[in-house]
């Protein structure tokens, strides 16, 4: 087993940046051999770091500090106005949470969302693969939370890792063509409630970028923590 005193930690040479056009960037990935209990997991996600499939990682720009780790205070957040509209489109909807896997329902809804939304993005085109091993694998505390509507027809899944002060939503896939129930906003909301639940701290939504529009929903839910110089601010 190893902590954080004895972890190893791995830079990148610089790449194009994911977020920001015409931008290099460096990443610092914690080794992937490491075997990472949810302890030393925990405490990572309070250092900025984040999880994709098999690899933690956070940003390591020496000349940027444009990605900006931030979480969602459980116990004190409220939702807005258009937050509690978008709960109230979506009572009918029931979730249950599942342990990671493959079925051709999950991939085929991930599929759709990757190519009618993410056409521009890195992820497309979608493949098994890449759905196997960015959501699937990655041994550490996951769910599938599966969300259907009343007929059992699977509206959204958000893949999430369990922390020991809260939950670390991963990524969520949705079927594109409910764009007025904000499936997206709505398995936030959902996950803040369910930490509420669950008597948890926080729940982390990785990394905003102010200058990354795709980004901006993120910063929606107040009050919100930033990670900035090393210390959580609260913003309400």
């Amino acid at each position: 087993m190893t902590n954080l005193k004895t972890l190893h930690f791995y830079a990148t040479p610089e790449h194009d940046c994911s977020y920001l056009k015409d931008r290099q960037a460096k990443t610092l990935f914690v080794d992937p051999h490491a075997i990472i209990t949810k302890d030393t997991y925990s405490q990572l996600s309070d250092l900025g770091f984040r999880r994709s499939g098999g690899h933690i990682y956070r940003p390591h720009c020496k000349d940027c500090q444009a990605c900006i780790s931030v979480r969602i205070p459980t116990s004190v957040f409220e939702p807005s106005k258009s937050q509690k509209r978008v709960m109230s489109k979506n009572r009918d909807l029931s979730c249950r949470a599942v342990t990671p896997q493959f079925t051709q329902e999950y991939y085929d809804l991930y599929a759709r969302y990757i190519t009618l939304r993410h056409k521009d993005g890195d992820m497309y085109p979608p493949s098994v693969d890449q759905f196997t091993s960015f959501l699937v694998d990655g041994a550490q505390e996951t769910v599938f939370f599966e969300f259907r509507d009343a007929e059992g027809a699977l509206m959204a899944v958000a893949v999430s890792d369990a922390l020991d002060q809260g939950i670390s939503p991963i990524y969520t896939f949705y079927n594109p063509d409910e764009e007025k129930r904000s499936l997206g906003t709505y398995c936030i909301l959902w996950q803040i409630a369910e930490a509420k639940r669950r008597h948890l701290e926080y729940v982390y939504l990785g990394y905003w970028v102010r200058e990354c529009r795709k980004m901006n929903y993120k910063i929606m839910f107040r009050p919100i923590e930033l990670l900035l110089d090393g210390n959580w601010i609260s913003i309400t």
